[in-house]
């Protein structure tokens, strides 16, 4: 893969799970639990912004990460119908921006909680920075294995992860649909079964009693390299092999 491409390559984490009713108050602690387990990953990850027409009018619009502003946010995040009319069991969608101006180096995430529809998927989805000081400290093992961990503790999902734009591209095909993919950090559900035993250099951690942290390389993980590709490749025969990858059904 040319040199060219690996520095154009962006990264995204994110949690998802299936249907799962839940109310505004019980979306609200789960919010308040991931922000307050952000705030020790990174600087940018302190604080975070409601959306605004306009940059300007964001950053008057500060998310509280208390409960009760938490919940009367994701309250107001109810799917609606075409006339307006509340469709709960489509769950709640809710944004927020961290505030730096320079759109390479920002980040922002979407939350879609508490539907409960067989056609719903919830998800929570961080876009990250791809270049400048926060993208440095960011786009490193330590901080993406705490993102992802914060992430499974707050929203207890069925998998989760954090990988490039370009490696998901890369092993799309590859892909059954609803199935989790394996990239530089993934998660994956205790009820998913029991994780094999992996090929060095990949690191393994418990995430409490909800499930499994795989780390694949301490390094920075990129599809312009081909050792890392084929290294992810080899872990998710291996945890295919041993039934972790099945879809996630209603």
């Amino acid at each position: 893969m040319p040199e060219t491409l690996q520095r154009m390559e962006t990264y995204y984490a994110g949690a998802y799970w299936g249907p799962r009713k839940e109310s505004p108050e019980e979306c609200a602690r789960r919010m308040e639990v991931m922000l307050a387990s952000l705030l020790k990953s990174d600087p940018s990850f302190s604080r975070w912004f409601k959306p605004a027409r306009s940059l300007k009018e964001s950053l008057k619009r500060p998310l509280e990460p208390l409960h009760v502003p938490l919940q009367q946010w994701i309250q107001g995040g109810v799917t609606r119908s075409d006339g307006g009319l509340p469709m709960k069991d489509l769950g709640y969608s809710v944004m927020a921006w961290n505030g730096e101006r320079d759109e390479y180096d920002d980040s922002d995430f979407h939350v879609a909680c508490g539907g409960y529809s067989p056609w719903v998927n919830n998800a929570c989805v961080f876009k990250l920075p791809s270049k400048g000081p926060n993208a440095e400290r960011v786009l490193t093992t330590p901080v993406l294995t705490a993102l992802v961990r914060s992430m499974a503790i707050a929203w207890e999902p069925d998998w989760a992860v954090a990988m490039s734009h370009t490696h998901r591209d890369v092993v799309k095909p590859l892909q059954v649909e609803r199935s989790p993919y394996v990239a530089w950090v993934t998660y994956l559900a205790r009820h998913r079964g029991t994780v094999p035993p992996l090929p060095a250099p990949v690191h393994m951690e418990s995430v409490e009693d909800k499930g499994t942290l795989i780390v694949l390389t301490p390094e920075h993980f990129t599809a312009a390299n081909s050792t890392h590709v084929e290294l992810a490749q080899r872990v998710r025969a291996l945890l295919d092999g041993a039934g972790l990858l099945q879809p996630v059904t209603p």
